[in-house]
């Protein structure tokens, strides 16, 4: 049965995307900690981050590094942060927070319920920045959808 990260990836379910390559894509949380937090998702269903390859761990990681330039650029963030636990959802995932300290790396801290427009907003400054760093080429046209071309 597929994972509902792999129902958002193929467009089952609503999703932002920030980035999308063929093996994995960044997507807006819905219960961010910070504005644009996202997470980093293999393509392939795994279970959790000790079951991944090598291989797809390392280019996962390299994303989320990515990914937290951009948002420390769009953010004016001193810093990103990763959390990987995977408890809520069976596939693994990256979150990648902006961060301005430790005390806020919680997930007691996620709101709920954000509005999508505020998502789409501060997924699009990530989008932005990505952009200005030279990564347009693995950021999707539609915000709404995994696909590149």
């Amino acid at each position: 049965m597929a994972t509902v990260f792999t129902k958002i990836i193929e467009g089952e379910f609503p999703g932002t995307f920030a980035w999308a390559d063929d093996a994995c894509v960044a997507f807006a949380s819905i219960n961010p900690i910070s504005d644009g937090h996202l997470l980093v998702v293999p393509r392939q269903e795994v279970a959790k981050f000790t079951e991944a390859d090598d291989d797809l761990l390392a280019h996962l990681i390299h994303v989320a590094k990515i990914v937290g330039r951009a948002q420390e650029a769009a953010f004016d963030a001193p810093r990103a942060a990763l959390i990987v636990a995977g408890f809520e959802v069976p596939h693994m995932h990256i979150h990648v927070i902006p961060a301005w300290g430790e005390a806020e790396l919680t997930f007691a801290n996620a709101r709920a319920e954000v509005p999508g427009e505020e998502l789409t907003a501060a997924t699009e400054k990530v989008r932005a920045a990505l952009r200005a760093q030279g990564h347009g080429a693995n950021v999707p046209p539609d915000p709404g959808s995994a696909r590149l071309a």
